[in-house]
């Protein structure tokens, strides 16, 4: 029983019976059988008489109910038919029909079966218990001499032929008992050769002698050691633990429509072979009872693949529940005892018994988000190009020249730079681009905001230098706006150094965030230093917004300040809403996120500042003289 629970195998019942299982009465019979019926499987384990019993009481079982006692019955080595002269012979053993009984090896004998056809039962001098044997096996008298035969009797000639008896009333081959008793003969006799070997004199003489003054216990050494061949051929030989030769078959009885019950065998156990190839099983070869492959459990469903079973408390584990299986797991068989995670880079199909593997997941071009993007970076990146070379045919005229060509044209260059930046985020992530995507960007956006910086400044020092007796004339010109374009982006360049440093982005697959599709992203090495970077570009922002707010109400001159402001606004304000919705989205649309706020806020940089500029040159260019710059209210 605990081998039996250590393999998930139920008992539906245990039961121990009398040897006059058949002498008891109707009523406790048919309580017996009640029992039985509850079981597909009967194992039966008892020596050749209580097995008779037990067949005499199934026959009886089909009798009173009047239906057959379909089981799939396990015997063990001990069990034979045992039926000898009955009349209803085949009724007794139709019960069981594709038992399977594990049975002792037996070999080829050739001398038995030599010896069988040597039998005479008419012999005076013979067997006697031959006689009476004959004549229950071939039903005919055999007449002693003088004595005259009985009217209705058939008389035995002593000429029937044993082979031509069913196998189910006597079999021509050695059985396993007798098969057994032979090898012990021989393995005593070998060991007593052994024990008697050391004894000059010639064997028989040494047998006659000596064998009356051994003991049992004096040959049990010998007989360890015994090793040899019997006449079928097979090794017999003893372990420390008992016969190390000894081999079982795994017969299935089949009665066949010729009334013929044979023996199938579908298997083998060899206790010397190599664990996992001691027991060998054909189990197609197998013809079922019950017409197919017995399913012993407490409910008549199977657990299907997908699903997984789940034993109730206090119940048996056959007495188990089907489940589906987790996510992320599978099973692949039917009653599965547990499902099975999935490698990380596969998910299990829509019937959780196979497992898919997960696609790359990455923002391609080719993808419609990938086209949109890389349409309106490349369109932007145009119009940045145009305006700058407007910008530069028109850079003797009055607009250019107040609004600090230089620094113009460093925000323009710079723009178009942090445009076409946003290539490093779209395709397949690689070293390079993981390596350098988010440094170029914060860099190059730092040139862009340090050079509106420098511009918001220069008009507030501008204004301040029109006051009579203020000093701040000296600070207008090149080396504060170069400090300010060079030393803001001079930081970032040192952050973005440090980051590549100490912990550089690199690309790396996320099997966990989606269930069907690995990410292919970079992985920024340090989030720390990436926020840092983030927050350095959103002080320097916030300080050219504060500058610009506050001289948006100067004179009309030098009112570029309203325009920075509303830049400004626009570009704090997208990547004020980047934080949450890129920590809150995966995969693609996070890179998505960041090259939408990487090109809205460039564009509101550059429509802000440029296009009433643009306007002025290209459509009004009556405007764009140094009168109409000092009169007008506009620019």
């Amino acid at each position: 029983m605990p081998m039996l629970k250590e393999k998930e195998i139920c008992l539906a019942f245990t039961e121990k019976l009398k040897s006059d299982i058949f002498a008891t009465t109707q009523s406790k019979l048919f309580h017996v059988f009640k029992t039985w019926s509850k079981a597909e499987v009967i194992i039966l384990f008892g020596d050749s008489s209580s097995s008779a019993h037990v067949q005499v009481a199934a026959y009886g079982h089909e009798v009173m109910r009047n239906t057959p006692f379909q089981k799939v019955w396990i015997l063990t080595s001990h069990w034979k038919l045992n039926v000898v002269g009955s009349k209803n012979i085949l009724q007794l053993i139709k019960p069981f029909h594709g038992a399977l009984h594990f049975r002792h090896h037996t070999g080829d004998v050739s001398d038995f079966n030599h010896f069988l056809k040597s039998l005479d039962p008419l012999d005076p001098q013979g067997d006697l218990f031959l006689p009476p044997w004959w004549e229950r096996l071939f039903g005919c008298m055999i007449h002693k001499p003088g004595e005259r035969p009985k009217k209705g009797k058939k008389t035995c000639t002593g000429k029937e032929n044993l082979e031509n008896v069913p196998t189910y009333i006597f079999e021509t081959s050695m059985t396993s008992e007798s098969y057994n008793i032979y090898n012990a003969i021989y393995s005593v006799a070998h060991a007593l050769y052994a024990r008697l070997g050391s004894v000059t004199q010639p064997i028989m003489k040494r047998l006659g002698k000596n064998i009356s003054n051994v003991q049992s216990w004096q040959i049990l050494y010998y007989l360890r050691k015994v090793q040899f061949n019997n006449s079928a051929g097979i090794e017999v030989s003893f372990s420390e633990n008992g016969l190390g030769s000894a081999q079982y078959d795994l017969l299935n009885w089949i009665l066949c429509p010729n009334q013929s019950f044979p023996p199938i065998n579908v298997g083998q156990i060899n206790t010397r072979a190599l664990s996992g190839q001691d027991f060998t099983i054909n189990k197609d070869a197998i013809i079922w009872a019950t017409k197919e492959v017995p399913f012993a459990r407490c409910g008549l469903k199977r657990c299907h693949a997908g699903e997984r079973r789940n034993v109730p408390e206090g119940e048996q584990v056959c007495c188990y529940q089907c489940d589906p299986c987790p996510e992320g797991t599978v099973s692949n068989q039917s009653d599965a005892a547990h499902c099975t995670p999935c490698p990380e880079d596969q998910y299990p199909n829509k019937d959780k018994d196979n497992c898919i593997a997960k696609k790359i997941h990455f923002l391609a071009y080719q993808d419609t988000l990938g086209y949109t993007l890389v349409s309106l970076a490349l369109s932007l990146s145009v119009i940045t190009f145009a305006v700058l070379v407007v910008f530069l045919k028109h850079h003797e005229t009055a607009i250019v020249k107040a609004n600090n060509r230089d620094l113009t044209y460093v925000l323009l260059v710079s723009l178009l730079f942090c445009f076409l930046c946003s290539f490093l985020f779209i395709g397949r992530p690689g070293k390079f681009t993981c390596l350098f995507r988010q440094s170029t960007f914060a860099i190059l956006f730092s040139l862009a905001v340090s050079s509106v910086l420098a511009k918001t400044v220069m008009v507030v020092l501008a204004f301040m230098a029109t006051k009579p007796g203020n000093k701040t004339r000296k600070l207008l010109g090149k080396p504060l706006t170069n400090s300010i374009v060079l030393g803001c982006p001079l930081i970032q360049a040192v952050l973005s150094t440090i980051w590549l440093e100490t912990s550089p982005p690199f690309p790396n697959l996320d099997f966990h965030s989606l269930v069907e599709e690995a990410i292919l992203e970079c992985n920024e090495g340090s989030a720390s230093m990436f926020y840092a970077a983030l927050a350095y570009m959103g002080f320097l922002a916030l300080i050219c917004f504060t500058m610009a707010f506050l001289a948006r109400k100067l004179p009309d001159s030098f009112n570029e300040a309203k325009f920075i402001t509303f830049s400004m606004l626009i570009f704090c304000s997208v990547w004020i809403t980047f934080l949450p919705t890129y920590l809150s989205t995966k995969g693609k649309s996070m890179v998505a996120v960041e090259i939408f706020s990487i090109l809205a806020s460039g564009a509101g940089l550059l429509a802000c500042i440029f296009s009433p500029k643009c306007y002025i040159i290209l459509l009004r260019p009556n405007l764009n003289c140094q009168a109409n710059i000092i009169r007008n209210k506009n620019f």
